[in-house]
């Protein structure tokens, strides 16, 4: 799993990486589903996995995404480490927007074969 990064995050920052469509889309399924992998992203949002990855990459660069490796999956989360006021506006963002992902979510409902999370356990 990445660290998260340590990045001083300001509205202006967290706006422009928001400010593309494909971006935001990642970041409304990923507030919505927890944690997704590029394959699945590529199946809801219907683009190529170069277009996909590069603009998680971005995410990433500016601290809103972390990643964890399982096995051969890369899964991608909200990094627990935004602000609240962050936190808050996607978790809005998403609650109140469902109509502008729901063709997305609707594609991801329908992608057969996805990646199997391991269980959290407790020792």
């Amino acid at each position: 799993m990445s660290e998260p990064l340590e990045l001083e995050l300001n509205p202006l920052s967290f706006y422009k990486c928001l400010a593309d469509d494909t971006r935001l889309r990642c970041l409304l399924l990923i507030q919505l589903e927890q944690e997704l992998c590029v394959c699945e992203l590529m199946a809801a949002i219907d683009e190529s996995q170069p277009k996909i990855s590069r603009h998680l990459a971005q995410l990433r660069s500016c601290g809103l995404l972390t990643d964890r490796r399982q096995g051969q999956w890369v899964f991608y989360s909200l990094n627990e480490t935004l602000p609240d006021w962050a936190k808050l506006v996607l978790q809005l963002s998403a609650a109140e927007n469902l109509d502008y992902v729901a063709a997305d979510l609707s594609r991801l409902a329908q992608m057969g074969d996805r990646p199997e999370r391991a269980q959290s356990c407790c020792a």
